[in-house]
């Protein structure tokens, strides 16, 4: 098993517990249950309206979504700098 850190505004993260524990779960639970959902739809399992992206991402979430334009997996961090500096 893998352990992640993340940054989190410490309200929002405090915000985001309370939601969770109202609902029966922790917040561990509700990561590993949006990870599940976004590998098994091969998507994020929501809707992320537009203006709620900076345009200089859109580009970006469409790639994503439709599967273009991916590199990798990479063996360490270095292959995967090099294939973003390559034209």
């Amino acid at each position: 098993m893998t352990i992640s850190q993340i940054h989190i505004d410490d309200t929002l993260k405090k915000e985001a517990d309370i939601l969770f524990s109202s609902l029966g779960l922790d917040t561990s639970t509700t990561i590993r249950i949006f990870l599940n959902a976004s590998v098994e739809n091969a998507e994020i399992p929501f809707s992320v309206q537009h203006r709620t992206i900076p345009d200089s991402l859109q580009e970006a979430v469409y790639d994503s979504r439709y599967r273009r334009n991916l590199n990798g997996p990479f063996d360490n961090a270095a292959d995967a700098v090099a294939s973003m500096l390559e034209d």
